[in-house]
């Protein structure tokens, strides 16, 4: 495919950053929406990258935003939200009602290729509101039938140098004697970033990827508790994990949701009453997944610049 020109809904995050890296590799310039430029910072410095100040939930500023481009990457996705059935206020504008308007604003402006950022074990009948809504944005594209070429791309979570998965794990394992943790019995599949990435430039210059909806995992499963395991041990801090119950959990996850920026939500716990697994191949085009054991080392390993800075970063709360 001839993919010259791509708007990159969600750019500025942390997959973001990964998906333009690869983009801008491929001699593809990119338009990145962000509601402030200053949030943009790290990814204007890719040469092919251009960051606009915009509020893409507005169905005209979408608009002029796909006019002139070849494919929109969706990669907007939120962990927590207010309550509500099926699903609360805030998932449903960024995982439903977004995509309804990208769907539009690709029609009104003859955008063919779309690639849609899901999750793995989005479900209409899902525990949780994220799963639900997850699942209804994925419906939203789907019903485009013809118009549209889209790729729906199902993440497992997605690990990488900057994200707050594994860092998370080892800022509470360098802060804590003891870690009591929700869904430690819940198996995940994590996936590398930068296979994340190439699987959404694969997705946008085949073909053939039209109409698809693919997992994307990593090569190996693990319960929460290997994980958290593992990092402790990287960063030469191993803690004792203590499951608990979901009755135990959901107590935590409740006053956890009074801090600004929550860590957990009781819709988070509900999630993990599912594993996060695939049961295909891990990543699609015959792309062979990277496996945590040869990557996190070189970030988190015990005598790792990255390791020697957690004392200064805890006493700057960052």
């Amino acid at each position: 495919m001839n993919i010259k020109r791509v708007v990159l809904i969600g750019g500025t995050g942390f997959v973001g950053h990964a998906v333009a890296n690869r983009l801008v590799e491929a001699g593809v310039q990119v338009v990145v929406p962000t509601r402030r430029r200053s949030r943009a910072g790290h990814v204007v410095l890719l040469p092919t990258v251009e960051a606009v100040e915009a509020n893409v939930h507005d169905p005209a500023t979408l608009e002029r935003l796909l006019a002139g481009a070849d494919a929109v990457v969706n990669l907007v996705g939120i962990l927590h939200s207010r309550g509500g059935e099926p699903y609360g206020a805030d998932f449903a504008q960024a995982h439903v009602e977004l995509p309804k308007k990208i769907v539009t604003a690709c029609r009104n402006t003859g955008v063919r290729r779309l690639v849609h950022i899901s999750a793995l074990g989005a479900s209409a009948d899902g525990p949780s509101g994220y799963q639900r809504s997850k699942a209804a944005g994925e419906a939203a594209i789907r019903s485009t039938g013809a118009d549209l070429d889209w790729v729906i791309l199902r993440p497992s979570v997605i690990f990488g140098r900057d994200d707050r998965f594994l860092n998370l794990f080892a800022d509470l394992a360098s802060t804590f004697p003891i870690l009591p943790l929700a869904g430690a019995d819940t198996r995940f599949q994590p996936v590398y970033v930068e296979d994340v990435a190439e699987v959404v430039w694969r997705s946008l210059d085949t073909p053939g990827a039209a109409g698809q909806i693919f997992d994307v995992a990593g090569p190996r499963v693990y319960t929460l508790r290997q994980l958290v395991e593992y990092v402790s041990a990287q960063i030469g801090k191993p803690r004792p994990v203590i499951g608990l119950p979901e009755g135990l959990a959901m107590l935590q996850a409740s006053l956890l949701e009074l801090a600004p920026q929550p860590l957990m939500s009781r819709d988070n716990v509900r999630s993990m009453r599912v594993d996060n697994v695939t049961d295909g191949a891990p990543l699609p085009f015959g792309l062979q997944p990277t496996a945590i054991e040869a990557v996190v080392p070189s970030w988190l390993g015990d005598g790792t610049v990255r390791s020697r800075y957690y004392p200064f970063r805890r006493h700057a709360r960052r």
